[in-house]
């Protein structure tokens, strides 16, 4: 197994910078091939801009037709290429990152803004009466697994179905949705860790054991089993669930997740 660790987290010595540690550890250790992409360590830039694209940025700046323009001439910045590289090389990519203002940090947004561009991440595949587009189930980046390892302050009541955080497969639906598995990524269950804020050295054996056996069973491990754009759930061109296919009673993010 072929793994990718995109790490966002300032602090090395952070319980975040353990986590990706171990995963490296772990991963070599069982004979897998790993690279790491430390995004505070590279000062990765976060905010898309003109100079991304080269000779091809247009004026006024068209970010999805320009980063596509760019990524189909080879002009675009020799950091993000070095990304998108790492991400075809890998079949597996591990997001190591703390839930901040119930989303990635910053840094981490930044990466999926300024490597998924337009033909590499999206943007492929025809528009007729039966498909709009691949995305969500096919796309580009087919083949590959992914895994979110989340550490929450908060303890996991405040996450649960009744919490006032809300649920945390909502709070995670953007990016295991909206971005990783909109072009064809597959997504495993996330990794949580709860109360991380009150985390004691006494408590982190129990969790690096947890994500120990997380990690040694990625290959086995089921993913979740979102919906597929162009396979007869949805009507097209609306993309509106078709009716009677929601279980009794579900609504929202979870129409979009089967069984």
């Amino acid at each position: 197994m072929k793994t990718l660790i995109v790490y966002a987290h300032p602090e090395p010595k952070s319980l975040n910078g353990s986590l990706k540690d171990l995963a490296v550890s772990t991963l070599e250790d069982a004979g897998h091939e790993v690279q790491v992409s430390d995004l505070y360590a590279m000062d990765w830039k976060a905010t898309v801009d003109a100079t991304d694209y080269g000779p091809d940025a247009s004026h006024p700046l068209k970010v999805a037709l320009d980063s596509g323009r760019a990524f189909d001439a080879g002009t675009l910045t020799p950091d993000v290429r070095a990304e998108q590289k790492k991400l075809l090389w890998a079949d597996t990519i591990v997001f190591q990152f703390p839930l901040w203002w119930y989303a990635m940090p910053a840094i981490l947004k930044g990466w999926v803004d300024r490597v998924f561009t337009y033909h590499f991440a999206y943007g492929v595949g025809e528009h007729n009466d039966t498909q709009y587009g691949e995305r969500f189930g096919e796309g580009t980046l087919v083949g590959r697994r992914a895994l979110l390892s989340v550490t929450a302050g908060g303890p996991e009541s405040h996450y649960a179905a009744r919490g006032i955080n809300g649920p945390i497969e909502d709070l995670l639906f953007p990016i295991q949705h909206g971005i990783l598995y909109y072009p064809g990524i597959e997504v495993l269950p996330p990794f949580v860790l709860y109360g991380t804020d009150r985390m004691t050295d006494e408590n982190y054996p129990d969790a690096a054991k947890a994500w120990q056996q997380r990690l040694l069973t990625l290959e086995t491990t089921e993913p979740i089993t979102f919906r597929r754009q162009n396979f007869g759930d949805y009507e097209i061109p609306s993309l509106q669930l078709k009716e009677g296919l929601e279980p009794a009673g579900r609504t929202g993010f979870g129409l979009h997740v089967r069984g």
